[in-house]
């Protein structure tokens, strides 16, 4: 890797939970440098796996409570009976099960900040709880008379929209507008391609330093499918698609062939969408890939995608390819 491509990597390296450089990005951490030092709530917004969490760390990060806990709280997972005791806690006896008092979610982020990730998932009936908390500043557990005062910065994070939700009675329109003092929305990856190489090599460098190996570069090749791909999994897909590539190559340049099926046949974005390819033409696609990293060798382009050296050259002769396409 040249100079250029190692001073980038260790910037990306020194900032862990955010990464980009598209102007979408530049916004997003000049309002989390803003807002960072302050008290009030925020909402997150974004589609499922753009990053929010990672948005919230580095506010949290920012912020004058750094040094103390971050607790991330996914409301997708908290059910029934349980929901509330595992945000406020519950003392003995509150209910069948509760054997001892347990402190909650809420009381173990004192002094820190908590992240109520997918806060619309919350139920009515709990989110009244939730904004008297808010707004007294104390919790009071499950079976409990009594209240503990805490001190916490709330982060919340939703891929839905809540303002259509409070419209339809949904949501509850003082919670909302009690969480709703700042507003962050975080965009696809696929609205912010300037960011799609910078967060690859980003997970290139976390696998190099997991596994204690040197660092991998991306084929050129490879970054132009990284960069044409749709990416309907946004960032979390694209971690583990470095990952799989990483894993999968024993040399210090990733090729193509070590991207999954999906991106190799994905056609270029169009209006917003990927477009399917013919079969046709995810074959010749797939297989010019392939000759472009064995540099033309036949043999070891067959090896790559599975097949016989007879079989590929009746493919190749059947799709029109000439091996001056590869060069």
């Amino acid at each position: 890797m040249g100079d250029a491509s190692a001073a980038t990597r260790g910037a990306i390296v020194r900032s862990e939970f955010v990464i980009g450089t598209s102007d979408a990005f530049n916004s997003i951490l000049q309002t989390i440098n803003t807002v960072a030092s302050r008290q009030c709530p925020m909402i997150i917004s974004g589609e499922t796996g753009a990053g929010k969490e990672m948005v919230a760390r580095q506010i949290h990060l920012c912020s004058d409570r750094a040094d103390r806990v971050f607790v991330p709280v996914d409301c997708t997972t908290l059910t029934g009976q349980l929901f509330e005791s595992q945000l406020f806690g519950h003392v003995r006896g509150a209910f069948t099960g509760a054997i001892s008092d347990t402190l909650g979610f809420f009381r173990a982020a004192d002094g820190g900040t908590i992240f109520l990730d997918e806060i619309s998932e919350i139920p009515l009936d709990l989110q009244a709880k939730l904004l008297r908390v808010l707004q007294e500043s104390t919790v009071t557990p499950v079976g409990s008379v009594k209240s503990f005062p805490i001190d916490i910065r709330v982060l919340c994070a939703t891929n839905r929209n809540l303002k259509q939700l409070v419209d339809g009675n949904k949501f509850r329109a003082d919670l909302y507008y009690r969480l709703n003092v700042i507003t962050i929305h975080v965009p696809p990856i696929r609205e912010r391609p300037q960011d799609v190489l910078a967060l690859a090599e980003y997970f290139l460098a976390r696998q190099a330093e997991l596994y204690n190996e040197p660092y991998k570069t991306l084929a050129e090749p490879t970054k132009k499918l990284l960069l044409e791909y749709h990416w309907p999994g946004n960032v979390r897909e694209l971690a583990n698609v470095i990952e799989r590539a990483y894993v999968l190559t024993n040399t210090e340049v990733i090729p193509p062939a070590a991207l999954p099926a999906e991106i190799l046949i994905a056609a270029p974005v169009e209006n917003g969408k990927a477009r399917l390819l013919t079969l046709n033409e995810a074959q010749r696609k797939v297989i010019i890939q392939a000759l472009e990293t064995t540099g033309g060798k036949k043999i070891a382009a067959a090896k790559i995608l599975g097949l016989e050296r007879r079989k590929l050259n009746r493919l190749l002769e059947k799709l029109d390819i000439s091996l001056t396409e590869t060069e």
